[in-house]
């Protein structure tokens, strides 16, 4: 059967090809995209979803649990061989790896106020505290590079020996070890439930375990006759953290601004056409709310009754809800074909 052409649904199309092909050019193929996911992985990870929001959420608290332990525990280490050694490389590193098990205390938190039901007041829900807790997130981040600048500074200007550079050796390891873990920990985990808040954690852990090496550079350097190596990688440290800061505002950011991944767009569009008796979707809308997907459609079907094209919005409802395991709500919206055809056409 052949389908008119309609210039709005035409624009719609081209909008999902130059999403998809910015998409393309954010996430770079070879070696240079092998780098860009180690350090910026995508939040969402349809082939492997958490379907049910309850069972998401439990997962997102237990993440948020063992990798606030992991943490702790090495930023106690940390803090002891720091008294020891007087490294301002290593206390940089510290205050750091301690931020960031901060982190985990809003996600907790949000993860908590997420399963809530929604109320009269908040008819959608309490999932949009969980972006709410990426922006602490992002807070926090830039706090802790601000406090690590200024005391490398301050061992510039008023420099002090270092003692027990071996200890600040293997602290060095203990950090990067640690922090690996949670990043790899909190990252598999925010993908599955499509988290960027518990992503973007994990991102910002992974950069605080090469920091943790970077300050074993530090440690080499004055073995080596460099006393102001010290500082000058905690300076380092302090400009890798707002580095970071930048991808995660990126990430945070887009969220509360409903930015929505093209091939998800993609997914949804290519489910409701292969319903049967959808002829077009000249209307889709896709929006996070924490770490659950909610949208609106319209689908063009063919004439009929109104209970037809009832049974036609249910059928392209339920396929959505298998495609796409973190859909928690979608508003189908069915009209006829003669009908929209004679209309104005919303796009």
């Amino acid at each position: 059967m052949s389908q008119p052409h309609h210039e709005p649904h035409h624009d719609h199309d081209h909008d999902h090809d130059h999403g998809h092909d910015d998409h393309e050019h954010r996430h770079p193929r070879g070696l240079k995209g092998v780098l860009y996911g180690f350090f910026v992985p995508h939040s969402h990870d349809a082939s492997d979803s958490v379907d049910d929001a309850l069972e998401a959420s439990k997962e997102g608290v237990r993440a948020v649990k063992i990798s606030l332990v992991i943490l702790l525990a090495t930023t106690v280490l940390q803090v002891a061989i720091v008294i020891v050694s007087g490294s301002v490389a290593l206390l940089a590193d510290t205050i750091h790896n301690f931020s960031d098990a901060l982190t985990a205390v809003p996600l907790w938190i949000a993860f908590v106020l997420g399963r809530r039901e929604a109320t009269r007041r908040y008819t959608y829900g309490f999932g949009r505290a969980e972006d709410l807790a990426g922006l602490f997130i992002v807070v926090v981040v830039a706090l802790s590079a601000v406090v690590a600048a200024w005391q490398s500074i301050e061992r510039l200007i008023h420099p002090q020996p270092l003692h027990n550079l071996p200890w600040v050796l293997a602290a060095g390891v203990i950090g990067f070890a640690g922090n690996e873990a949670v990043a790899i920990y909190r990252t598999r985990v925010g993908r599955r439930i499509g988290s960027a808040a518990l992503v973007a954690d994990g991102v910002h852990a992974r950069a605080d375990g090469f920091t943790s090496l970077a300050v074993v550079l530090g440690a080499i350097g004055v073995m080596l006759g460099f006393p102001l190596a010290d500082p000058i990688v905690g300076l380092l440290i302090s400009a890798a953290i707002i580095v970071l800061l930048v991808g995660t505002i990126r990430s945070i950011g887009g969220r509360l601004m409903d930015r929505i991944e093209p091939a998800l767009v993609d997914r949804a569009e290519a489910t409701l056409r292969a319903t049967p008796g959808v002829i077009a979707v000249p209307r889709l809308q896709l929006r996070w709310v924490g770490h659950r997907l909610q949208g609106t459609a319209t689908i063009q079907v063919a004439d009929g009754t109104l209970s037809a094209a009832e049974a036609i919005a249910h059928d392209a409802e339920h396929a959505l809800e298998h495609a796409m395991p973190n859909l928690d709500a979608m508003v189908i919206r069915a009209a006829a074909t003669a009908a929209a055809s004679t209309g104005p056409h919303t796009h």
